[in-house]
């Protein structure tokens, strides 16, 4: 071959090599024939169904003991024993502190001697009138010194009642010198000690008493939502008989559910002008002394039930840029997603009150993975998944 040929025959090989190569990597780039399409994503579905469901309200409240009362000092003096246990319970009328009462007993052996002594002008003056009174008959006393004699009786028995009078008061304030429960309940800790000088004028404040069994826990609500569910009460929304009070259940400040319930007793008619908000007041046995006054709890009032409810576990609802939406399975197995409006939340699920019907497969977990009009593999949620 000469050199003139071989120059133009050497682009001929270069092209035909390139095109070889090219037609070897598209033929590796395609997919092999028979290799199969990924399986479709695995979700977890609860189907929904009607249902009766408490309509339950949540609200922070505080314990307040149904009965409270302030020990105060009612007499001056030096205190000289406390008489009692702090923190224990104590029957009303029970000796709870020994104020110094030599001065009230003084004064009352003076209010006595002095009663005794009205007594003696009394009875003297009694006396003169009974001799007086039928003389005057005879005319040997003159009406007007029996009148003068009746005179003085009246004002000596006037001063009797007087002198009386500073006795019972003289008994009264040494009474008083020995400080006793008003009422009956747990007495909290001494806030004076012996020597400590008291005063019936300041009311020195020596302890306080609470009685514990039964306690109230006290709520505040809007307005606005009373009147809200008063009118879903009658509407039929809510089931509730006017009868029946409701039930309040207690969650404690460290998240532990107290075990006795209590009942809704009080509705205070009065609106906070400030807050808008109403008072909400509960009863408890309180038998086992758990719940004291000013504890902080949280309590689910049981208002009624909602006939023809639908719940979803929490964790199926998804929020995004203020709209609430759940992932639904259609028929044909593909993922619908649905806007849904939502009511009150209660024991970890949220009722569904528009954007859902009965019979519907909501996914409870493997949403995130899935998206709208992608087929999946519904399995339903085993039992005691949480």
């Amino acid at each position: 071959m000469s050199n003139c040929e071989l120059r133009h025959y050497r682009p001929c090989l270069l092209v035909v090599a390139m095109s070889l190569l090219l037609t070897g990597v598209g033929c590796h780039d395609r997919q092999a024939p028979g290799t199969a399409a990924p399986p479709p994503p695995s979700v977890l579905v609860e189907t929904v169904a009607v249902q009766s469901i408490p309509r339950v309200v949540e609200l922070p409240g505080r314990i307040e003991a149904i009965r409270s009362a302030e020990v105060r000092a009612r007499v001056d003096g030096i205190v000289e024993r406390r008489l009692y246990e702090e923190g224990t319970d104590v029957r009303a009328g029970a000796p709870l502190f020994q104020i110094d009462s030599r001065d009230y007993e003084a004064a009352l052996q003076q209010a006595q001697a002095a009663l005794d002594r009205a007594q003696a002008v009394q009875g003297n003056a009694a006396s003169e009138v009974a001799r007086f009174k039928p003389l005057v008959a005879r005319q040997v006393v003159s009406a007007q010194e029996y009148e003068a004699a009746v005179a003085a009786l009246q004002q000596a028995q006037a001063n009797v009642a007087d002198a009386r009078a500073a006795v019972t008061l003289a008994r009264l304030r040494l009474d008083r010198c020995t400080v006793r429960a008003p009422i009956a309940g747990r007495v909290g800790r001494a806030l004076v000690t012996e020597g400590a000088l008291v005063s019936a004028g300041g009311a020195t404040l020596l302890t306080q008493i609470n009685q514990l069994t039964p306690v109230n826990a006290v709520f505040t609500q809007s307005n606005l939502s009373l009147l809200e569910l008063r009118r879903q009460i009658k509407s039929g929304a809510i089931a509730a008989s006017a009868a029946d009070r409701a039930q309040v259940w207690l969650t404690l400040a460290n998240g532990d559910e107290y075990k006795e319930p209590g009942v809704l007793d009080f509705t205070d008619l009065v609106v906070e002008p400030s807050t808008g908000t109403q008072i909400l007041r509960a009863r408890f046995d309180n038998a086992s002394r758990v719940l004291l006054p000013g504890q902080f709890v949280r309590g689910r009032i049981v208002i009624g039930t909602i006939p023809n409810g639908l719940v979803v576990p929490a964790r199926a609802v998804q929020f995004d840029n203020n709209a609430t939406s759940l992932s639904i399975v259609a028929d044909d197995g593909t993922v619908v997603r649905r806007n849904v409006v939502l009511g009150p939340q209660q024991a970890g699920q949220w009722v569904v009150k528009d954007g859902l019907e009965p019979g519907e497969r909501v996914i409870v977990d493997g949403w995130q993975k899935v998206q709208p009009g992608q087929r999946v593999d519904a399995h339903p949620v085993p039992a005691g998944h949480s």
